[in-house]
């Protein structure tokens, strides 16, 4: 990693942490070059990017300070914030998460429910756009994986100048969305509608070779197909294999939808049979890995004596589990956090780079035997 870079992400680490609080002096250029071996040139050079996309402000003859992010008299203070599920074990905390950070810079939020569908999240947008009261937008794609029918709809709320955020995935087809071009004529700004998410790619990889470190080589995956998040986790998966030196058969990949999810019965019989001559398998998440070992334990296959499980999220349902299952934990209440703070910067500062993935090591609890 490039120095100036270290720089950056400590100083941002430091004002997410509230070590470092909005409207305190950061430290001078002279000792960020203590601190990090680095010259002034270095030094200089990272707190010009944080002052360029408006986490840090300076201040002639007196330093850099952390900008003050909270709402400002006369603007928009109310973030409509969209999600798919209410009741599901990630959202509460991601929206506690949210709401948090929002009251503690002066905003609030009016929360919307898709229920992962298409039509919906076609209802809640067309809303926001007939209403136009909102600040900006916090919001989870539906079905994220497929070309979306909603695209013009996004068009229209950055033509209104309304920031967006997606987090957990993104619309992959959203890179031709700009903001439209500011008052005094410059040009627009082709950013893609940036997002805060975990990285799945790196996640599942690490996920797969924890199998591959225990001796494992025929190891299956169960993953999501009209997520966004199932197709980078394919990726990792097939990443992690590749690199072992190995070939996962086709056959041992089992792709899900969400109505399968609601009706485990239907698929009961290809999980089994795909999955037979594995003996370890990367599931999407907890509810499918529940799912996937409820399904083989009642056909006769133990965990971890007759196959191993990883999974992503580390959620109650992997804790809770017999035997408690080893997976990637989802960062929840700091994704949450992170997604509104991004977003009020981005309102303040339209070419903050306000996309943001975490990564997260595996949480490692017994359901993975080596062999």
């Amino acid at each position: 990693m490039a120095k100036y870079q270290e720089v950056i992400d400590w100083i941002q680490c430091q004002v997410s942490s509230g070590a470092i609080v909005p409207g305190q002096k950061i430290p001078s250029e002279n000792e960020l070059c203590s601190q990090f071996n680095i010259s002034r040139q270095t030094a200089r050079h990272a707190i010009g990017i944080l002052v360029q996309e408006g986490i840090l402000t300076a201040e002639r003859g007196s330093g850099t300070y952390v900008t003050d992010e909270r709402a400002r008299g006369g603007e928009r203070n109310r973030i409509a914030v969209v999600t798919t599920y209410v009741d599901s074990y990630i959202f509460p905390k991601t929206i506690q998460g949210i709401e948090s950070k929002l009251r503690e810079l002066g905003y609030s939020m009016q929360v919307f429910f898709t229920n992962n569908s298409s039509v919906r999240e076609k209802e809640v947008l067309q809303d926001i756009i007939d209403k136009d009261e909102v600040g900006g937008i916090i919001l989870e794609p539906t079905r994220s994986a497929l070309p979306s029918p909603n695209t013009e709809f996004f068009k229209k709320i950055t033509s209104m100048r309304i920031p967006i955020l997606f987090i957990n995935s993104y619309y992959s087809e959203m890179t031709g969305i700009y903001n439209p071009p500011v008052e005094n004529g410059e040009r627009p700004d082709y950013r893609v509608i940036p997002h805060v998410s975990m990285n799945d790619r790196n996640s599942a990889f690490k996920a797969v070779q924890s199998l591959l470190d225990k001796g494992h080589k025929k190891i299956g995956c169960v993953l999501k197909l009209d997520d966004r998040q199932g197709i980078d986790r394919y990726n990792g998966y097939q990443e992690a294999i590749s690199a072992g030196g190995l070939t996962a058969e086709d056959s041992w990949t089992i792709w899900l939808d969400t109505e399968d999810l609601s009706h485990p019965e239907f698929v009961k019989d290809k999980i089994r049979n795909r999955l037979s001559e594995c003996t370890a398998v990367f599931c999407y998440n907890d509810q499918v890995s529940v799912m996937v070992m409820q399904i083989l334990e009642e056909g006769g296959m133990s965990v971890p004596n007759d196959i191993s499980i990883v999974s992503m999220d580390d959620s109650d349902l992997a804790r809770f589990a017999r035997p408690p299952i080893d997976s990637i934990p989802h960062p929840k209440e700091k994704l949450g956090e992170r997604a509104a703070e991004n977003l009020v910067r981005l309102i303040h500062h339209p070419g903050f780079h306000a996309t943001y993935e975490f990564e997260e090591d595996i949480a490692v609890r017994g359901s993975v035997k080596a062999i």
